[in-house]
């Protein structure tokens, strides 16, 4: 019986070994949401492909269907991400979570997700190239993918009530900002440019973002933390390692 073949392009999301010389790869695909294929003696020295599989490799697939996971059988660099992220600290940490977060908004499989597809590679090529600070570029792309998945922040109005501000008061857990009326008790109050700083990595805005005060940068990532911990519902390993 004939294998139904597919091309598509995707990011590599994370690898783990399965038998002495396969790989399971997970997939962030332009056309097929999250998908986990199985590479074939990619860990072997003569693998003609192991090294474009890696995470944060942008690659052109051929993939065949199986039962339960599919079967990569061609592998073109389209992007090497690594090169510019992999030997960099804070490059590093913050593109790990960015492809935690991926796997985690993405949860279905093959549930097409193309603004998140695009998303994240928008970022890792910005992220690569070094012309961004690696901090900011993981609090706008946190924002931005929430806000794609249907999690958008409220910084403007209430978003509880929905009347305008300015308002004083965060809440992760109601989605944002909060009037004096609907605020909660352990809701924060951060400044008001680490507000306008919020709103502008979430808008790409970057004069504004590149003309923030480090304690405003500070709070800001702060609370993008732990409005992403909340609608993960568990917070990201890998966000441990990012140096805030």
């Amino acid at each position: 019986m004939r294998v139904p073949l597919y091309r598509d392009e995707a990011i590599v999301l994370r690898t783990h070994k399965l038998g002495e010389a396969d790989r399971i790869i997970t997939l962030l695909t332009r056309q097929h949401g999250r998908v986990r294929a199985v590479a074939r003696g990619v860990r072997r020295t003569t693998s003609r492909f192991g090294s474009r599989l890696e995470p944060f490799m942008h690659v052109d697939l051929q993939l065949s269907e199986g039962r339960s996971l599919d079967h990569i059988t061609q592998a073109e660099t389209l992007t090497p991400f690594h090169a510019g992220i992999g030997g960099d600290y804070d490059r590093y940490t913050a593109g790990t979570v960015m492809l935690e977060t991926a796997d985690r908004l993405v949860a279905e499989e093959r549930e097409p997700s193309l603004q998140q597809f695009l998303l994240l590679v928008g970022g890792l090529r910005v992220l690569s190239s070094g012309e961004r600070r690696a901090s900011q570029v993981l609090d706008s792309y946190l924002l931005r993918s929430l806000a794609v998945a249907g999690y958008a922040p409220s910084f403007d109005g209430c978003a509880r009530c929905g009347l305008m501000g300015p308002h004083r008061w965060f809440n992760p857990s109601l989605g944002g900002m909060l009037c004096a009326t609907c605020r909660v008790p352990g809701s924060a109050s951060p400044a008001p440019e680490t507000l306008a700083l919020l709103g502008a990595l979430l808008a790409g805005d970057w004069p504004v973002v590149e003309a923030a005060e480090p304690r405003h940068l500070r709070e800001a990532s702060g609370l993008v933390s732990a409005y992403l911990a909340w609608h993960l519902e568990r917070g990201l390993r890998s966000l441990e390692y990012v140096e805030r």
